[in-house]
């Protein structure tokens, strides 16, 4: 999770995006290595076939990953990022407490274990110890120490630890800048932090997991948040893949060439965004390895984000719902059918801004996770202190608690497997059959409802009122926004400006609508049709056809890049009644980059008689 989700979310909620998203923006040559050729197996998506499929005596990373059983985040803790603030001389403590999380103790950890969970995800940010700023890629001992304690309280508990380096104050950006000079010094920082890493912790054995990545590799190589960064924005969709590649790459590189238990440890790739869609993209490539079948794929589940990340939906549960759940995880066979093991490093419903699960919360981890048993996936929780209580060592939600306690690798293991898939399929089929073809519209106030048209926007670290309720609140910082009230058929001008943030602009888009709030409550009926898309001064060509449609039956929309939705909804309609090439995506995303400024026009047209 990136930090727009994090610090949002540790003061109240909000890739990633992601997606991812991830949601908050998740921005993206080759092989590295000398010549691989008489002593690499290939474990990528090409390759692993014949040995995974043929059932014979080699152990793959699917196998592995289904002893990780279960697993949870110790979230907004070792991540919690604070150097370009507080610098990077304080007590390790300070850093690990600064979004909010108590300090972790080895109590903490042995309740996760006993609460059901395998498997601890660690996010780490490293550069809290690092003065990279200044060219010094030393990550000071106190900090390796402290993460090396949680290491080994985990395997003390019997548990799989996963460490990576998270969005660590987003230096990810400098890998997409468009100075050469500055690309080699993000390689170089990455080179120096891994290879102390993976010294530091070479002798523990395969209870470690080290992960490349987080979110950042993908379009948030293109972040120009950090101020080493702020030319970033410089690779195209295809570059974001190919430097993704050749950063998985040198991380086994770096990893295996370190000694140790380091040159078999199982080692987790982290996929394009950790989207499932992106990352089965075929632009995405596994590494080679030298070491047979100990490379596994990281992907990020949180669909859809009005639901899991924000409190802009409240229920789950609808048929088009359980069906998009299960169509997007059945993906991953691309992987697990060659053997190469999946982890889902972060999923979850998070709870309201109060701190209430939300409503069918149990119905959407009881389809996530007999979706993980049937692909044989590991799930690992993101958590806050979201589910697990610090405190009081244990799930708070007596029915979640019973849910992962029965979840556990002992208990899953004694289940007789074909019985056990039997069971899951039945219950998925039998969850689709009862769900409700659409959920029960809120009942809206007219007098209350305010229409008011304004641009969603998710991308380039940036995010402005993401979700079907207007809430201008959720803004990152410096971005101005022209929205207007709508009051009826007319013509109407909404507009973004990024020229006052930090970077000065978004240098990417992951997720942007069009939308007006109550639009379907007060003008039933109504279509949006867009004149004119300004992208920094100048019109831009939309690649496809628009059309308008509402996901709430409240909030009318027009999307201009939603890569989420798969078929047009039923309530789809546009201006002259053909929807033969309309899309969701109606922006390319590959020149949609650098936006200082975005302005729409548009004519708010009423139905005919």
């Amino acid at each position: 999770m990136k930090i727009k989700k994090l610090l949002a979310a540790a003061l109240s909620l909000s890739l990633v995006f992601g997606m991812a998203f991830s949601a908050a923006a998740c921005g993206k040559t080759g092989n590295s290595s000398e010549n691989p050729a008489d002593k690499q197996t290939d474990t990528g998506t090409e390759g692993a076939t014949d040995d995974a499929n043929a059932g014979g005596d080699k152990a793959t990373s699917l196998d592995f990953v289904k002893k990780m059983g279960n697993g949870i985040n110790l979230g907004n803790t070792m991540e919690a990022y604070g150097a370009r603030d507080k610098g990077t001389e304080l007590a390790v403590k300070l850093y690990e407490t600064s979004w909010g999380q108590p300090e972790t103790t080895k109590e903490m950890i042995q309740g996760m274990k006993k609460a059901g969970f395998d498997t601890i995800r660690i996010p780490v940010a490293w550069t809290n110890a690092m003065n990279y700023e200044k060219g010094d890629y030393k990550i000071g001992d106190a900090y390796l120490d402290r993460v090396g304690q949680l290491i080994e309280w985990a395997i003390e508990a019997d548990m799989y630890v996963i460490v990576n380096d998270h969005w660590d104050g987003g230096w990810w950006g400098m890998f997409g800048s468009a100075t050469q000079e500055t690309r080699d010094t993000a390689m170089k920082m990455y080179t120096e932090m891994w290879t102390q890493i993976a010294d530091k912790y070479k002798d523990y054995d395969e209870h470690l997991i080290f992960e490349s990545a987080n979110e950042e590799l993908g379009r948030s190589l293109n972040d120009n948040s950090n101020k080493l960064a702020s030319d970033s924005g410089a690779l195209t969709e295809t570059e974001c893949y190919e430097t993704t590649n050749k950063i998985n790459q040198t991380f086994v590189d770096i990893v295996r060439a370190s000694g140790g238990n380091n040159a078999e440890r199982y080692l987790l790739i982290a996929g394009f965004n950790t989207n499932i869609a992106d990352t089965c993209n075929d632009k995405f490539v596994m590494p080679t390895d030298t070491a047979e079948g100990k490379l596994m794929v990281s992907v990020h589940y949180y669909d859809p984000w009005s639901y899991c990340g924000s409190d802009n939906q409240s229920d789950w549960g609808i048929k088009s719902e359980y069906e998009a759940m299960n169509r997007e995880l059945a993906k991953l066979t691309k992987f697990t059918d060659k053997g190469i093991g999946v982890i889902i490093g972060e999923y979850g419903a998070l709870p309201t801004s109060d701190g209430e699960l939300k409503k069918n919360t149990m119905a959407y981890f009881t389809n996530f996770i007999d979706n993980c048993d049937k692909y044989n996936l590991c799930p690992v929780l993101w958590d806050r202190s979201d589910f697990y209580s610090k405190k009081d060592l244990k799930i708070a939600d007596s029915e979640l608690a019973a849910f992962f306690a029965e979840h556990t690798r002992e208990k899953e293991a004694a289940k007789d497997e074909a019985e056990m898939l039997a069971e899951i399929d039945a219950r998925m089929a039998k969850a689709i059959e009862d769900a409700p073809k659409e959920r029960e519209a809120e009942t809206i106030d007219p007098n209350e409802a305010e229409p008011i048209a304004w641009i969603m926007w998710n991308g380039g670290n940036m995010s402005y009122s993401v979700g079907d309720k207007y809430n201008p609140s959720d803004c990152s910082n410096g971005i101005e926004a022209s929205d207007v009230k709508i009051d009826g058929a007319g013509t109407y001008t909404v507009g973004l400006d990024f020229t006052k943030t930090d970077g000065g602009k978004a240098s990417s888009v992951t997720f942007s609508a069009l939308a007006i709030a109550y639009g379907e409550d007060l003008y039933p009926g109504y279509t949006i049709d867009i004149k004119e898309i300004l992208l920094n001064g100048e019109p831009y060509e939309l690649t496809s056809k628009p059309y308008t449609a509402s996901d709430d039956k409240h909030c009318t929309r027009v999307n201009l890049i939603n890569e989420w939705v798969g078929d047009l909804p039923e309530d789809a309609h546009c201006i002259d009644g053909d929807l033969t090439d309309a899309s969701p995506v109606i922006i390319d995303k590959t020149t949609f980059v650098n936006v200082e400024t975005l302005q729409i026009t548009f004519d708010y047209v009423a139905p005919a008689n």
